[in-house]
């Protein structure tokens, strides 16, 4: 993504707790610096986290030497994350309050094939006018933008929504393809009769990447989102059976034990 961006015409400054992230995004014309602050300081008006959950952006954000440390102002903060919706409203009301930044969502589908060949979807929220304002990025890293009002979890209970189907949907294809296993019919010719047919969908096109995701990266990460959107479900009385099933199939497939019952 930060190389698209940098691909674009935009002067792009990096941050990684990875240091092997740097001779790769050095070598792409990225600017890398030492600490969080630095972005802040250096970044004329946003700044993007991208990182896995709402501890490390609260990490990203608040922590030592973190971007609020820099006491810059009039900035946005352009969280990219996957995050539960309330925590992540939570999040923008905590930066607006303890800052001058501002706060905006865009959560992202489309996976590291996306990212590489910036053709990701990016779901957008908060205030309309930022959003809009920051199009060039969006359209630098991904073909899709999509606005979901002024609240910053808006976005975030769109991506579930996708990632939901997309558990959902991954389920249904490991079993088919089980089902047919079964007979021995070949792998290959049943994924080239659903992509022509009514049991096409994204994951069928792509099942070649998908099967081969493990639970150390893109499991891990769909397997989180499926639990939020589940909570989600609980705490505001929406039914969610089929992404029930889908998260205990595909905990079950990624050999994880399960809690003892208390």
């Amino acid at each position: 993504m930060a190389a698209n961006l940098k691909k674009s015409g935009f002067d792009v400054i990096g941050y990684d707790a990875y240091k092997g992230a740097y001779e790769k995004a050095r070598a792409a014309g990225i600017t890398m610096v030492d600490t969080l602050k630095e972005v802040a300081k250096q970044a004329d008006e946003a700044i993007i986290s991208m990182v896995r959950d709402y501890a490390q952006n609260v990490d990203v954000i608040f922590g030592n030497d973190g971007l609020l440390s820099s006491d810059t102002k009039g900035k946005t903060i352009i969280v990219m994350s996957t995050l539960d919706p309330d925590l992540m409203n939570e999040l923008g009301n905590k930066v607006e309050a303890e800052s001058d930044l501002s706060l905006i969502s865009a959560a992202v589908s489309g996976g590291a094939s996306g990212a590489q060949a910036g053709t990701l979807s990016i779901m957008t929220s908060g205030s309309k006018d930022i959003v809009k304002s920051f199009q060039p990025y969006f359209d630098a890293i991904g073909s899709n933008t999509f606005y979901y009002g002024e609240n910053p979890g808006n976005s975030q209970v769109a991506k579930l929504v996708n990632n939901m189907i997309l558990g959902i949907t991954m389920n249904g294809v490991a079993e088919g393809l089980k089902f047919g296993k079964h007979y021995n019919l070949p792998e290959q010719e049943i994924l080239n009769l659903l992509k022509v047919s009514t049991g096409d969908s994204w994951v069928v096109r792509n099942w070649s990447d998908v099967s081969d995701w493990t639970a150390e990266t893109a499991l891990a990460v769909l397997l989180k989102d499926l639990k939020a959107a589940y909570g989600e479900g609980i705490k505001h009385n929406v039914t969610l059976p089929f992404n029930a099933l889908a998260s205990i199939e595909l905990f079950n497939s990624m050999g994880k034990e399960k809690p003892d019952a208390k």
